[in-house]
């Protein structure tokens, strides 16, 4: 896998492709082109293979509208961050109206035992507009309250804590926690040398 999954949501998922969000100029952007808005689609299972190839084609015959595309998924996901992290009113409804745009271009169907967004047609919108569905239904989870973010100084990647007693400190522990221990250890070192 080209992405990283390990918050617990796609959409938190989609939120952590920035690299070190808290880091200043250490911030890193996964999402580059629309085809890596394509692959992390493909990975968090919102588009099927078939959809993919199609959505490489109309990239190839239209990289501008691909780009603004792009763009407005990056749009999409600062908004979802500053409504769930910043309590930003402005991003809710800049979020709310993405949504409807979304819903507007979808059919609500019979899908087993409940009920989906179907998009009429598969376009270089598709991508967006099933994120924003997602990331307001993100919004709309029972268990927010298990939301949290990385302690890292500089990661900023978030996740639900599913852990027993709700302790989880990091993003990874193989990751940040690992390196942030080690600070703590060395730092643990260097104040008793002195």
């Amino acid at each position: 896998m080209k992405f990283r999954h390990i918050a617990g949501d796609p959409m938190l998922d989609l939120v952590n492709t920035v690299g070190w969000r808290l880091g200043g100029s250490e911030r890193t952007e996964s999402l580059n082109t629309f085809s890596d808005v394509v692959d992390w689609c493909a990975e968090s299972s919102l588009i099927g293979g078939d959809e993919a190839a199609v959505l490489r084609d109309l990239c190839e015959r239209d990289e501008a509208g691909a780009e603004r595309e792009r763009r407005q998924v990056i749009e999409a996901r600062e908004r979802v961050y500053a409504l769930l992290f910043e309590d930003a009113p402005e991003a809710a409804a800049h979020l709310a109206g993405m949504f409807r745009t979304a819903i507007a271009a979808a059919d609500l169907v019979r899908s087993g035992e409940g009920w989906q967004w179907r998009d009429r047609e598969t376009d270089l919108r598709s991508p967006r507009h099933r994120i924003v569905r997602g990331l307001v239904a993100l919004t709309q989870r029972g268990d927010l309250d298990r939301l949290h973010q990385c302690e890292d100084a500089k990661c900023g990647w978030v996740y639900l804590d599913t852990s027993p007693r709700r302790n989880r400190r990091w993003c990874d522990t193989k990751d940040c926690g690992d390196r942030n221990r080690a600070r703590a250890y060395y730092a643990r070192q260097r104040a008793k040398s002195i």
